[in-house]
């Protein structure tokens, strides 16, 4: 996020460079640096004749490089911007050619996602000497409650852990789909706000206490009647609460014990740091890992492994709801 800032900020203060070329794997900061350099680099009235937007399964190489070399028409620069560029990922190379002298004039902003350069290549070192290359790298899923934290902090927000836990767990790593969310948030709740699960089934609807972080929670403290409460609540809303996502948390969880049973240095900050939590859930996994000690947790990630297999339809004629509440009953008793 640094990064981001930083060109924005070399950009507002008239520090353009000739070739942005943005790869990665995770696209929203891909959009947001194209998207700043779209809207604000040239005045409305230069737009018109000097800012092209290109699409990768359109164009060549070529016609870029065609266009690239043109003079801007009574401005001081020219922009050209190219969407969906990893469409040209087999000629992509041929590109270096014109890295090797960009046209002083035009900014050439290349949107390369979910692919990245050959570091080796000529066009990386090319572009990385004579433009800017950024590489937009995919979060983990345990780095994306403290990217919400910072968001919202930017914007004079807080949240609680468990509610920026939810959003993960509901929406997955998808930065934009959760940036969407919390634009939502901000736009309803006042500045200084501390955001609550509350807020978060109020506005998202997301259910408080019928999620999978909530199972996750129940499964830890080997609460069965919540636990099934759970999974009811899931049978009933199937679309909200997939049995693959359900799976794959839990898997999560009881990796995680296996990690925590085999530490030798078990402090807050230790356990915190080598599972990738915040410490606010350091109190769940000490709990969790007095329920279950390392035999019982191998046996459970087995059954978490034949689970994901039935789910998938192999090797079993049941609903995912009989799935998953065998696959509970197996875990809590």
């Amino acid at each position: 996020m640094n990064d981001v800032i930083n060109i924005v900020n070399d950009i507002k203060a008239g520090n353009v460079k000739p070739i942005y070329f943005l790869m990665g794997e995770e696209p929203y900061y891909i959009d947001k640096i194209s998207d700043y350099i779209e809207n604000n680099v040239l005045d409305e009235a230069d737009k018109g004749f000097n800012q092209v937007v290109m699409y990768g399964r359109d164009v060549s190489i070529d016609e870029i490089v065609g266009s690239a070399k043109r003079f801007p028409m009574m401005a001081e620069h020219q922009v050209i911007i190219v969407k969906e560029a990893q469409d040209l990922s087999r000629n992509i190379e041929k590109l270096e050619s014109y890295a090797k002298n960009p046209q002083p004039s035009t900014i050439l902003v290349v949107n390369y996602k979910y692919k990245t350069l050959d570091k080796r290549k000529k066009l990386y070192k090319t572009v990385a000497k004579n433009g800017l290359i950024f590489e937009s790298k995919k979060l983990y899923d345990n780095q994306v409650p403290d990217w919400i934290r910072r968001v919202l902090g930017g914007r004079k927000y807080n949240i609680e852990p468990k509610a920026a836990q939810m959003l993960v767990e509901f929406l997955g790593t998808d930065l934009s789909k959760i940036s969407n969310e919390l634009d939502k948030l901000t736009s309803i709740l006042p500045k200084e706000t501390i955001i609550t699960p509350t807020h978060i089934e109020e506005n998202i609807g997301i259910s408080k206490d019928f999620n999978n972080f909530e199972l996750r929670k129940a499964v830890g403290e080997r609460d069965v009647i919540k636990a099934n409460r759970i999974i009811n609540y899931f049978a009933q809303n199937p679309k909200g609460n997939p049995i693959v996502m359900t799976i794959s948390l839990l898997n999560s969880l009881f990796t995680q014990l296996l990690m925590f049973h085999g530490l030798k240095d078990k402090s807050k900050g230790s356990v915190a740091k080598n599972l990738g939590i915040n410490p606010y859930f350091v109190d769940d996994y000490v709990t969790a890992a007095r329920n279950y000690p390392m035999r019982k947790v191998s046996q459970v990630i087995a059954l978490l492994r034949d689970a994901d297999v039935k789910s998938k339809g192999v090797g079993a004629n049941q609903t995912n709801h009989d799935i998953l509440k065998e696959l509970l009953f197996k875990i809590l008793h």
